[in-house]
C-alpha cells in the first residue's frame, strides 16, 4: 500500500478545496472510460461528440490513454490546487500548459509503466491535453457547473461538520476506496506498492469531484492533494428535481427542498444544494414541518431535517 507521512501541522493547514479542472479531469476519466460514471444518463449523451473529437485528433487520443494509466495519472495531467483563493478553470489549466515537454513524457512513461511509444515523443504533448481538457470544460462542465458547484459545497459541508464531531481520522477514513487513516501520522492513499513519502509540513487539500473517481497528486514538496468522489447521498441528491404537479402545489423551491429530504440534510446542506437563500429555505422549512411533511432531530451539534412518511406519500403522488 502508498502511505503519506504526516504531521501535526499539516493537517491543521489541511483544507477542503473546489478545484473545476480536477471536476473536468473527473469528467475526461468518465468519458475515456465510456461507462456510465456519473449519475443519470451523463456519459451516455456526451460520449459520441467525445469520441468524434478525438477520432478526429489520434495523437490526442493516444496521449489520454497513455495518460491515464491502469495505475496512475500522467502527473502534469493533474496538478494540486495551488492552494490561493479558489482559482478559475483557466488558470489551473495554465499550470497544464507551462510544463516542459520533457517532463510531459517523463509522466507519460510513468502512467504506461513502459516506454514510451514512438508517436508519443513529441514537443506538444501539454498543449494538446489542455486543448482536450478546455473542450470537456466547455462543452459539459460549464453548462452544468452551477449545480454541480453546490454538490460539492455540500459535500464539504457535510465533511466539515464531521470533522468537527468526530475528527479527521473519521473524515480521511471516508474519502474513498482505498484512503483511510493508519495512525502513527500514516495517512493511506491507496493499495498499490508504492514508496512512502513524508510531507510533513506540506500543504494537504481535499478536493471533491462529482463523477465517481479519484486520484492523489502533488507538486513536490510544498503541495498535495487528495482527489475524491462526492458522497452518493449529495450527488444523487444533486440531480433531484421536483415533480411539476407537486411545484404546482407547494411552489417550486419548497417542493424541491421536499424532494431533497428523501435522506437527512442540514439547512447549510440545503442552502448549498439547491442555491436558494438560508432565508427562503428556513421559511420553506418552517412550512413542512407545520404541514407535518418533514421532522427535524438534532445529530451532534447539527439539526437534520427529513422527510416524514406523510411526506413520501405526496412526493410519490407528485411523480405519478
Amino acid at each position: 500500500m502508498g502511505f503519506w507521512q504526516v504531521d501535526s501541522d499539516t493537517l491543521a493547514r489541511s483544507r477542503f478545496v473546489i478545484s473545476p479542472l480536477a471536476e473536468t479531469v473527473a469528467c475526461l476519466k468518465a468519458l475515456e472510460r465510456g461507462t456510465d460514471a456519473h449519475p443519470g444518463d451523463w456519459v451516455g449523451t456526451r460520449l459520441p461528440a467525445y469520441r468524434e473529437r478525438l477520432a478526429a485528433d489520434p495523437i490526442t487520443a493516444l496521449i489520454v490513454k497513455a495518460a491515464l494509466g491502469r495505475r496512475w495519472n500522467a502527473d502534469f495531467l493533474t496538478p494540486p490546487p495551488s492552494g490561493e483563493a479558489e482559482p478559475t478553470f483557466h488558470e489551473e489549466l495554465e499550470r497544464v500548459l507551462e510544463t516542459p515537454p520533457e517532463v510531459c513524457r517523463a509522466h507519460l512513461v510513468m502512467a504506461l509503466e513502459r516506454p514510451l511509444p514512438d508517436r508519443l515523443r513529441r514537443h506538444d504533448i501539454a498543449e494538446r491535453a489542455a486543448g482536450l481538457l478546455e473542450w470537456i470544460w466547455t462543452e459539459t462542465v460549464l453548462p452544468d457547473w452551477p449545480r454541480r458547484r453546490r454538490i460539492l459545497e455540500a459535500d464539504i459541508v457535510a465533511r466539515t461538520r464531521g470533522m468537527g464531531r468526530d475528527g479527521w481520522a473519521a473524515v480521511l477514513d471516508d474519502l474513498r476506496p482505498g484512503t483511510r487513516w493508519l495512525g502513527g501520522g500514516r495517512l493511506q492513499i491507496n493499495v498499490h506498492d508504492y514508496p512512502p513519502r513524508d510531507i510533513s509540513g506540506s500543504r494537504l487539500f481535499l478536493v471533491p469531484v462529482t463523477p465517481r473517481f479519484g486520484w492523489v497528486a502533488w507538486d513536490e514538496p510544498c503541495r498535495y492533494a487528495v482527489v475524491y468522489p462526492c458522497a452518493g447521498v449529495l450527488a444523487e441528491a444533486g440531480r433531484a428535481a421536483a415533480p411539476a404537479a407537486l411545484g404546482r402545489l407547494l411552489g417550486a423551491g419548497r417542493a424541491t427542498v421536499l424532494v431533497l429530504l428523501e435522506e437527512p440534510k442540514s439547512t447549510t446542506q440545503l442552502v448549498a444544494l439547491t442555491g436558494q437563500a438560508l432565508g427562503s429555505v428556513g421559511r420553506h422549512l418552517k412550512v413542512l414541518l407545520d404541514a407535518g411533511l418533514v421532522g427535524r432531530r438534532r445529530a451532534g451539534r447539527s439539526v437534520l431535517y427529513y422527510r416524514t412518511d406523510a411526506g413520501d406519500v405526496l412526493v410519490r403522488a407528485g411523480s405519478c
